[in-house]
């Protein structure tokens, strides 16, 4: 049998992290105010360090990693890639399935690779406390364990039918010494406006991030720390694709096809992103970024610029966008429940550089129990998008009999997700295809600029 698990060393953790805008076919489009007029680094001043608003801002094509976050990297990283040949004998492809596992990571996802650097630069800046949002909570409790490893103290606004979802995620971040509150609150003007209007309000990520913005903005010693969406925590994430490649090169082998999960665009940027330049110089790669039906921003939403929360606090990035009153249904999926999408990998969605594909709930769930019983590790519902695509695509290979390499990155474990299997075995899931009507209706608050 072939070798199934390809291993790196410590040495072998990258040292820089990629930047990809210097490689983008054009620039990209400037971050606006609320007035609709370009901003500068002093408009994020309020929320962020210097040094994380220098990699937002950066054209630069390598960006070093801190040895201090190298060291806490060495806790996880490199991480291991794996050749999924169970998958491959169960579904009779001819395809060869490779997946990247960040699931070995102490939060169990992708997540710490930002939150670290996160937390170390605002540490450095004599901050004291750090607010973020989370939906599933992969990000909360990354966060939470990156501010516990650098001594700041870590407030997380959790959506609230995530709250309600996964509890164990919530004492994870308890565990870390987070204050995990469900979102929409009574504690901040964002919140108390939006239980106004609907007392039963389930939440979004919008919604969070507006409270954590605003927290963080009226507080000297506070900042806000999000992850995904924005240029810098995709730049982090390369440290998985960049990983990869030397994978690749260990296998003697090479993706036709890669692919990741789609929700604010860290996962799937983190892993595409590096082997961009290739595909540049003419390799025949394909990049799909999945994400849910009932929630379809790249596949549905409007290319424009828009806010990144609901109060409209943040600024307005060209972006796809579903419009950020959009109230996402209640899928268990809750890290891809987003109305907008990473500017970048926005741009190249838009360019025709990457592709977008959106699959139904119950879909994901079959694919990631198929997984499961071939591989062994029960993943996280927002990572079994990205199986179900990789089997979609390894199916089709067994109709042309195609031998192509298929690669994926399994971007967390569903430990802590088990109740959503519980409801998919019982036939309580339901797919959602979200009515067009009421994206025409979020879409028509999108924002009048000049």
């Amino acid at each position: 049998m072939n070798k199934t698990t390809f291993l790196l060393e410590e040495s072998d953790i990258p040292t820089h992290w990629y930047n990809v805008i210097p490689d983008l076919p054009t620039p990209p489009a400037p971050p606006l105010g609320g007035d609709g007029k370009p901003i500068g680094p002093d408009a994020l001043s309020a929320i962020f360090p210097d040094a994380i608003i220098e990699q937002e801002m950066s054209g630069e094509r390598w960006i070093e990693i801190p040895e201090p976050v190298r060291e806490i990297y060495r806790l996880w990283r490199p991480s291991p890639m794996k050749r999924a040949i169970r998958l491959e004998q169960m579904l009779g492809t001819p395809a060869k399935i490779y997946y990247k596992y960040e699931g070995v990571s102490p939060a169990g996802s992708h997540k710490p690779n930002t939150a670290v650097p996160q937390a170390y630069y605002n540490k450095l800046a004599g901050i004291k406390r750090i607010t973020s949002e989370t939906g599933a909570g992969q990000w909360g409790s990354s966060i939470a364990l990156a501010g516990q490893m650098f001594g700041i103290d870590v407030r997380v606004y959790m959506v609230k039918v995530s709250y309600g979802q996964k509890p164990f995620r919530r004492s994870m971040m308890e565990t870390w010494g987070a204050e995990v509150f469900a979102s929409p609150t009574n504690m901040t003007n964002s919140g108390r406006a939006a239980l106004a209007e609907d007392p039963d309000n389930p939440g979004s990520l919008g919604l969070a991030i507006s409270e954590a913005v605003e927290e963080a903005a009226t507080n000297a010693d506070t900042n806000y720390a999000l992850g995904s969406v924005l240029n810098h925590v995709l730049l982090h994430q390369t440290v998985v694709g960049l990983e990869a490649k030397k994978q690749f090169e260990k296998a003697g082998d090479y993706p036709d096809i890669i692919i990741g999960c789609c929700g604010g665009g860290s996962n799937f940027g983190g892993t595409a992103f590096p082997f961009l330049a290739d595909k540049a110089a003419g390799k025949d790669i394909r990049l799909i970024g999945v994400e849910p039906a009932s929630c379809p921003t790249l596949t549905r939403g409007h290319y424009a610029y828009d806010f990144g929360d609901t109060a409209k606090l943040t600024p307005q990035t060209l972006m796809y966008t579903l419009g950020s009153h959009f109230m996402p249904p209640s899928i268990h999926a809750g890290g891809l429940r987003y109305h907008g999408q990473s500017a970048l990998v926005s741009q190249l969605v838009h360019a025709g550089i990457l592709e977008a594909r959106s699959v139904q709930q119950l879909a994901t769930f079959e694919a990631g129990v198929t997984f499961s019983r071939a591989e062994g590790i029960i993943p996280a519902p927002e990572s079994c998008h990205a199986i179900r695509t990789a089997i979609d695509e390894a199916l089709v290979c067994k109709e042309s009999g195609e031998g192509k390499t298929i690669f994926f990155t399994l971007s967390g474990h569903g430990h802590f997700d088990m109740s959503s299997y519980d409801k998919y075995f019982s036939g309580e899931l339901e797919d959602y295809e979200y009515p067009e009507e009421a994206i025409r209706e979020a879409l028509s608050r999108l924002p009048k600029n000049p």
